[in-house]
């Protein structure tokens, strides 16, 4: 039995040395050691360049992935590369099974012809066979076609104006009170008004309940007191004179039910308009651009954008060509960055892709950009003209759109932190939206004048049994007394003459 365990204790003590010997020479051998520095190397140097790869599997094609530096398509965390584009390129790689290694252009360009005739930027690297594909807010245009080819844009976008608030903010009008309500609308209120208190003046006239006998009593709801009444309403106090009728009563609930709706829908959209803040902005065009001098505007030199001003036949967007172009040492900007922080600290308006002003708008609230957009165009991945990859990656794109994986990188990256993030313009109420109110308030009118008449027509009827006349000649007696027809009141004066003769 001793043996047999001395034996066992033998065994495992000799595989255990083994084991480690083996461990030991793996960590020794100088081939292994210049493979793993090599391979640490070339990754720091991959991260201090701004590039990234994805490690193809065996088999496998490796692409040579051109970008350009700009938030959030591609930025450089923690020394690696991400944003929009690098997940769409990790999304693309996954679906077409490519490697692929990632560098930033050169020069820093997005690529246009150069004085001496040669393209620059990205488009310039994929002419040289530097890069074999351009994932970035590359703008696909027809020069660019030309020399390379694109894929399906995985990004739509236009040309907008990008601001800074207070510098575009004016003062408000000084009738600015006015400005919840169209023209139309106050029209309207103004109408339904007057027709509401002369309404109350002649129902209150007619009204045998309101105003018993004419010949003896004073009517308190004149003309002049019913217009009171209708602005008490309005202000939500209580005026005299104080109806007693059915009919008269009916008229004034039906106001007051008009005025506290209409009052509901005037401080509602007034305070949208004072925190949209949508009247104070002047700019709203690139004609209002143009017109006004307070402010200097320009786009990057040699983007697509300057070219599309350049090359445009409308009499405004040649202004604004002429006028960059006249100043455009001083009005160009070289990057992106460059240009959203020039319109933070000057009187600066940044012409550009409206999808980038976007999000300069989300991350930075005190920027806005204005309605217009012109010029609607894509963002493409670039290849060579003679590349297989170009209908492979339309293909993917597609997929990519249809399965809703763009809108959800959209979310993700253009994410804002400011308060306010709608960016619906605010607009005045027009009458439409009050029709249903205004329909109310003449239905209300309607029911209180035939109560009026129906009071007037009852009383006549009792009268003509006492008097032993017919019902309408004393209702069109009663109804002659109440409005004081002149030839009523011509026969009482020449009366009351002869009385005196």
């Amino acid at each position: 039995m001793d043996k047999g365990l001395h034996f066992i204790f033998c065994v495992i003590t000799t595989m255990l040395l083994l084991r480690e010997s083996s461990q030991t020479g793996e960590k020794n051998d100088p081939k292994m050691l210049a493979a793993s520095k090599s391979g640490t190397k070339r990754n720091d140097d991959a991260v201090s360049k701004g590039t990234d790869s994805r490690g193809p599997e065996e088999g496998l094609p490796t692409l040579t992935v051109t970008t350009i530096l700009e938030d959030p398509y591609v930025m450089v965390r923690s020394a690696e590369l991400e944003g929009y584009c690098i997940d769409l390129l990790k999304a693309l790689a996954a679906m077409l099974h490519f490697g692929y290694k990632v560098k930033v252009v050169g020069d820093g360009q997005y690529g246009a012809v150069s004085s001496n005739g040669n393209w620059t930027g990205m488009i310039g690297e994929i002419l040289r066979q530097e890069a074999d594909i351009a994932v970035a807010p590359l703008t696909v245009t027809s020069a660019r076609e030309e020399v390379v080819s694109f894929t399906t844009p995985f990004l739509q976008t236009g040309i907008g104006i990008l601001l800074r608030k207070d510098t575009v903010s004016q003062e408000m009008s000084f009738f600015h009170f006015l400005a919840p309500f169209s023209k139309e609308t106050w029209t309207g209120l103004l109408f339904a008004y007057v027709l509401t208190c002369f309404c109350l003046f002649l129902v209150a006239r007619l009204s045998p309940c309101e105003w018993n006998e004419p010949k003896n009593e004073e009517n308190h709801f004149t003309f002049l007191n019913s217009l009171w009444f209708g602005a008490g309403a309005l202000a939500l106090q209580g005026v005299t004179p104080r109806p007693k009728a059915l009919s008269v009563r009916v008229i004034a609930a039906v106001w007051w039910l008009f005025t506290i709706a209409l009052l509901a829908a005037y401080i509602a959209n007034f305070t949208a308009l004072l925190s949209s803040g949508s009247e104070q902005l002047p700019i709203q065009t690139f004609e209002d651009l143009v017109k006004q001098r307070k402010l200097e505007f320009g786009t990057l030199d040699g983007s697509s954008t300057f070219y599309f001003f350049k090359n445009s036949k409308n009499p405004i967007h040649q202004m604004v060509y002429e006028y960059m172009d006249k100043r455009r040492d001083h009005v160009l900007v070289k990057t992106y960055q460059e240009a959203v922080q020039r319109v933070m600290e000057s009187n600066y308006a940044f012409i550009g892709e409206s999808i980038s002003q976007d999000l300069a708008a989300a991350r930075h609230c005190n920027l806005i950009r204005a309605p217009e957009v012109i010029g609607a165009r894509g963002f493409g991945i670039a290849t060579t003209q003679a590349s297989r990859w170009t209908k492979k990656l339309s293909i993917a794109v597609l997929k990519l759109r249809e399965s809703g994986d763009l809108d959800y990188l959209r979310n993700k990256w253009w994410e804002t932190s400011c308060l306010h993030k709608s960016r619906e313009r605010w607009s005045p109420l027009q009458p439409q939206a009050l029709g249903g109110l205004f329909l109310t308030l003449a239905i209300g009118l309607a029911l209180g004048v035939i109560a009026a008449v129906v009071e007037l027509s009852n009383k006549s009827r009792h009268a003509a049994g006492h008097v032993k006349k017919s019902c309408c000649s004393v209702f069109t007696e009663e109804m002659c007394t109440r409005l004081r027809i002149k030839e009523n009141t011509r026969q009482s004066q020449e009366t009351s003459g002869r009385a005196n003769a």
